[in-house]
């Protein structure tokens, strides 16, 4: 399989609810080639339907930035690697969200330009993009990792972790846990209680009305090292694994 797809284990935690798109977009890159054209023939079918077009990244000229290009074209340039397979990937599964925080960008290079420096909705909307954890979970489970709290949070509250539900959807956050190593650390963004966190479609309306700029750029995001999610890492079955303070830090 081509572009490092064979590197990836879908049966691993971190990819559940990315399993069935996933695998069927691995094959197609066999019998397409491309990324992009693996992408686009996923978009056509009946279960991601109104996706928009990828293409590949030479029709991105370099007087125009990625975002504005995306925004402006309708078209998400794509090369064939992990990296922009996972951003495909989310952008089928979640195209409200990725549309918003498209539009977000466009709107903020728009006024301020782009710089050397990319500003705070600018910095905020980008590790949403590439690096956001979604979680739902109970209060409690919420306030010890609020606390950095790694104990009361991964050994106490242990059992909460089974009705809490995740979601990894920054797409670098999925490429590196395609090769997992113990420091990976996610930003966390919380999910309402009120939505219904399992179905695709009410969570990408719920972040799509619930990204907006002023609180984007208070950066509403907590740190957690993600293979400390129990369930997730056969070694974090051993309370000792917390014990490492240059992963799990203190507030």
């Amino acid at each position: 399989m081509a572009f490092g797809l064979e590197r990836i284990d879908w049966a691993r935690p971190w990819f559940a609810g990315w399993r069935e798109l996933g695998v069927f977009a691995s094959e197609l890159v066999d019998e397409q080639v491309s990324v992009c054209s693996a992408l686009n023939a996923v978009s056509l079918s009946e279960s991601a339907k109104g996706a928009m077009q990828f293409v590949s990244q030479s029709e991105l000229s370099i007087d125009i930035a990625y975002e504005a290009f995306i925004f402006s074209h309708k078209r998400i340039p794509t090369r064939d690697n992990l990296h922009d397979f996972f951003n495909g990937l989310c952008w089928l599964r979640f195209p409200q969200a990725k549309t918003r925080l498209n539009f977000l960008q466009a709107e903020e290079i728009t006024s301020q330009g782009v710089g050397a420096t990319r500003g705070p909705l600018r910095d905020a909307l980008t590790l949403f993009d590439e690096n956001v954890l979604l979680l739902q979970s109970s209060d409690a489970l919420w306030q010890a990792l609020q606390d950095r709290d790694w104990i009361k949070l991964f050994v106490q509250l242990r059992d909460e972790w089974q009705s809490a539900h995740i979601v990894t959807f920054g797409h670098a956050l999925l490429e590196k846990l395609v090769t997992p190593y113990k420091s990976i650390t996610a930003h966390v963004y919380r999910i309402a209680s009120d939505v219904d966190a399992q179905d695709d479609q009410a969570l990408d309306g719920w972040l799509a009305s619930d990204l907006q700029p002023n609180f984007l750029a208070t950066k509403p995001f907590l740190p957690l090292p993600v293979l400390g999610i129990p369930g997730w890492w056969p070694e974090n079955e051993d309370a000792s694994f917390y014990s490492d303070s240059l992963v799990f830090r203190a507030a």
